[in-house]
């Protein structure tokens, strides 16, 4: 982890940070992959209106979750990153959970 944060910075705080990070939210870009796979297939399927949902989702979670977290509960950086995980997985779970449902109207005149 160490070898890939050198490249950016040899301060031994940044180290932490972002080994901290990548603890924590590393785990969850499967679920951004996830979600950006399916929303670029959604553009192609032209049902748009899920991937904008959950982009939204995702940006009120990291942007209000983020700011409650540091503001009203005065945590720390890593529960910030914890916010910032939980908004990923959103993301992709809510338009897995849509495709699945039939956002896309599989079987039925658009």
């Amino acid at each position: 982890m160490h070898a890939w944060l050198g490249l950016f910075s040899a301060e031994p705080e940044v180290l932490a940070a972002g080994a901290a990070y990548l603890r924590v939210v590393g785990p969850t870009y499967g679920f951004f992959g996830l979600g950006l796979a399916l929303y670029f297939a959604s553009q192609g399927a032209g049902r748009l209106l899920w991937p904008l949902l959950a982009g939204a989702t995702r940006l009120v979670v990291a942007a209000a979750g983020g700011w409650l977290i540091l503001h009203w509960i005065g945590g720390e950086l890593t529960a910030v990153f914890a916010v910032m995980a939980a908004g990923l997985v959103i993301f992709g779970a809510t338009l897995a959970g849509a495709i699945h449902l039939g956002a896309w109207g599989v079987g039925r005149e658009p």
